[in-house]
């Protein structure tokens, strides 16, 4: 998030403030921050601090202060929240450099064009490897922000197939055991912009779960809505046990440890693979996986012949 810290600069702003579910763009954030001069609070739900205890690690000694969301399900959406409190509460001297393609006018737009970094650079490296481009794109989707990084250099490409994956989770078919919002939710409002959303039924944000911290989020970035009423993207689910499974079948074919929401797109990448899908896939590794294999082994090291020595 450097262009967020360039511009908080430029706008005389003293501090930066985020959400973050993974502590991916915290860390990100608080690495920008030290390097222009600003301040920076991170907001995170308590669960999450929890289970990537690494990244808080690296936020707190790049000097960030991390700051506990611990309302309600102590996950994504409320460091959202928690996050929009604070920059409500002081718009002048803030900058909130939001970590995903949500929020109002401008945050999606501002969110994407930082991103689109990822699109360009993997659109090179792509045809000087190959020769030509991807037939399909893979990437994971909670608020949306990588997806959207890496889609939108590749959106006027007719020729190229591109897929978000969302989580299922632990069930499908039981509110509050998945984050499948472009599946199965609905129009709605949530933090000042109007999407798919999945709903309660009194019509509030539902509770929502992944094995992902960055991937639980009850609605999705309106970009991703628009796409998916376009028929231009393609958007599928993954549940809790295939995205594990990729996470050590990347891990242990190809020496690269995923992070968790990546191991979403990877299980999809798999899955077209097997169904025949013909040509070459781009996956979009949005995380390393350092920050999740405490909890990885914790909770899924003996199915996979590891013993948590801690």
């Amino acid at each position: 998030m450097l262009g967020g810290s360039l511009l908080a600069k430029k706008l005389g702003k003293k501090k930066l403030i985020a959400e973050t579910g993974a502590g991916q763009h915290g860390v990100a954030l608080a690495t920008a921050a030290a390097l222009v001069g600003l301040k920076c609070d991170i907001y995170m739900g308590e669960v999450d601090i929890a289970k990537e205890h690494p990244n808080v690690v690296r936020m707190r000694i790049l000097g960030a202060n991390v700051i506990p969301a611990t309302h309600g399900r102590k996950t994504l959406k409320e460091a959202v929240d928690a996050a929009f409190e604070a920059y409500l509460a002081d718009p002048h001297t803030q900058l909130y450099a939001i970590g995903s393609v949500v929020g109002p006018h401008p945050f999606p737009a501002m969110v994407r064009d930082f991103q689109s970094i990822i699109g360009n650079e993997a659109r090179i490296q792509f045809k000087e490897m190959t020769g030509e481009l991807p037939n399909n794109l893979v990437a994971c989707v909670g608020g949306g922000s990588n997806a959207m990084g890496l889609f939108s250099a590749f959106l006027d490409d007719k020729e190229v197939n591109i897929y978000g994956v969302e989580p299922s989770g632990r069930d499908l078919d039981t509110a509050g055991e998945h984050a499948a919002t472009l599946t199965l939710g609905e129009p709605g409002i949530m933090h000042g912009f109007k999407s798919y959303m999945l709903k309660d039924e009194e019509g509030e944000p539902q509770e929502v779960y992944s094995v992902a911290s960055g991937l639980d989020y009850p609605s999705v970035g309106p970009q991703h809505a628009y796409l998916k009423d376009a028929g231009r993207v393609n958007y599928g689910h993954i549940n809790d046990k295939e995205a594990i499974d990729a996470f050590f079948e990347l891990s242990r074919l190809e020496g690269i440890i995923p992070a968790i929401e990546s191991a979403h797109a990877v299980a999809y990448a798999l899955k077209l693979a097997k169904e025949g899908e013909t040509g070459s896939i781009l996956v979009n590794l949005s995380g390393r996986g350092d920050k999740d294999i405490d909890f990885v082994v914790e909770h899924y090291g003996k199915d996979f012949g590891i013993e948590s020595l801690l």
